[in-house]
């Protein structure tokens, strides 16, 4: 029996999935934590918050399938981008992790762009800076908790502190590595020149090393905490946008991928690390060896429906949000929702871009907000999309990936949207999956990542298609979605 563990520590939870080499995936399980905003702009996460739930996590799995946690023959991770960890030469953690939601450094974030332009941010780093990337967000704890930063001995992105607790080791990987801001992302390392302008000590980088390459092993103190056996190789594991598709099949050039998670992309592979000359989207390296993601993101996706659900409309469960939404006409009865409640990315870079609902009536229920929120988030996804077309990439069905997957209602959504076929791969957690075909081809079980795939990852059979009707009437809604940002975007 040789089981593979896939580990994908998300901004909403942790989840790890057992996936026996012959037989496919054996259990998976998840356990759920908050994001702290201490203030308005920030967004933190404890990372022994992590590591707690990571145990649970274990616990479970242990428990429930004994023989195959006994078998565990190589350990792979994704994770959420992005975020900055700060641990001392101990390993300890030195404040709680800034995530990619997080605003706070717009004071670091002028101080970057007063160094870099444009056109050099574009030749050197493929991206765009952004509040939230670990970049701007060290030069804040630099400036505002120097203490910390004096003893700061490595900077680590949220799933390495993971792999750290397992392997005794800090380590940094290409993908993560490339969503930080301080990486020349076409040669594949540390922006060195860039981080010495910003007085950035070296010696905190840590060498970034292929997704696919060793890290460590299981050490004795993990085993004990853990119940893995010791001596189990770990490999450094990828960011979870990358290594979702991979768990959707992609590899290749030629297919796309609509991601509703808490934040939400429109991807793409690419063998060549192209990107938006404005820098509207985000270039990064891929899992894959010389190869390059490319996608844009909208910042609150699943999140905006977790805040509608739970913090505004108090609904219960998801079956009644979609029951609710389905209920609703395609349009929402002329409500339109702007999906920025922590800024956004694509294609606005604003910081201080604000969420909005605008044209409510007296005739609007629970179920127009549910449905606006649904809309509003795709119609982020398209704007996404469209500047992935104008850089020649395109293709004519979108695999549908992250919790919105999990909703036949959203899925139509984005087919009458987005105007492509979309489909959705039978396994729901493709991250996880990604992160465990990734390992299992490094430690030599698959041949190949396609190999690994093809064993694995399929497609439903259900396909859904854009209604020719319901497409209609979201392309006028969606110009009004995008002037609304247009007239308000001052005012914001």
């Amino acid at each position: 029996m040789k089981v593979i563990l896939g580990i994908d520590i998300g901004t909403s939870s942790v989840k790890a999935m057992l996936l026996d080499a012959e037989k496919g995936v054996i259990a998976v399980h998840a356990k759920s934590y908050e994001v702290d905003i201490p203030q308005t702009g920030f967004a933190q996460q404890n990372p022994q918050m992590w590591w707690d739930a990571l145990l649970e996590v274990f616990q479970q799995l242990k428990a429930e399938t004994p023989d195959a946690y006994r078998n565990i023959k190589g350990i792979g991770f994704s994770g959420q981008m992005h975020g900055l960890v700060l641990v001392d030469k101990e390993g300890e953690v030195l404040r709680p992790a800034i995530i990619w939601l997080d605003q706070r450094s717009q004071k670091q974030m002028r101080e970057i762009e007063e160094v870099l332009n444009q056109e050099q941010m574009g030749e050197l780093l493929r991206n765009r800076i952004s509040c939230g990337f670990a970049f701007p967000s060290l030069l804040w704890v630099k400036e505002e908790e120097p203490d910390l930063f004096a003893r700061t001995a490595a900077v680590l992105c949220p799933k390495d502190y993971l792999r750290l607790k397992i392997t005794g080791k800090s380590g940094a990987e290409v993908v993560d590595a490339s969503s930080t801001g301080m990486f020349a992302t076409a040669k594949r390392d540390w922006a060195w020149d860039l981080l010495e302008q910003f007085d950035l000590p070296k010696e905190i980088f840590p060498d970034a090393a292929e997704s696919g390459d060793i890290a460590g092993y299981v050490t004795e103190e993990a085993a004990r905490e853990t119940g893995l056996p010791a001596g189990i190789p770990v490999i450094y594991g990828a960011g979870d946008q990358p290594a979702q598709s991979i768990g959707n099949g992609v590899t290749k050039e030629g297919k796309l991928i609509s991601n509703i998670g808490t934040g939400g992309q429109i991807s793409a592979f690419s063998k060549t690390p192209v990107y938006d000359k404005q820098l509207r989207t985000n270039t990064f390296c891929h899992a894959v060896k010389e190869a390059y993601t490319i996608f844009g993101a909208t910042l609150c996706a699943g999140m905006s429906m977790n805040w509608a659900k739970n913090k505004v409309l108090c609904v219960d469960n998801y079956e009644q949000v979609n029951a609710w939404a389905g209920s609703v006409n395609p349009g929402s009865d002329g409500l339109i929702y702007l999906p920025y409640l922590s800024g956004e990315r694509t294609p606005h870079l604003n910081p201080k871009a604000k969420g909005m609902f605008f044209g409510m009536t007296l005739g609007h229920e629970n179920g127009h907000f549910l449905r606006a929120v649904m809309e509003g988030v795709t119609y982020s996804l398209k704007d996404c999309l469209l500047l992935l077309k104008q850089m020649g990439v395109d293709a004519p069905m979108i695999i549908a990936s992250g919790g919105g997957a999990a909703s036949p209602l959203w899925l139509q959504i984005q087919a009458d949207i987005l105007d492509r076929e979309v489909c959705v791969c039978n396994e729901k957690e493709q991250a996880c999956l990604g992160a465990c075909i990734l390992a299992g081809t490094s430690i030599g079980i698959f041949q190949s990542l396609e190999e690994g795939c093809e064993r694995f990852v399929k497609m439903n059979e259900k396909i859904y298609v854009p209604n020719p009707v319901n497409r209609e009437i979201y392309e006028e809604r969606f110009g009004v979605y995008r002037e609304l940002y247009e007239r308000t975007k001052d005012l914001m």
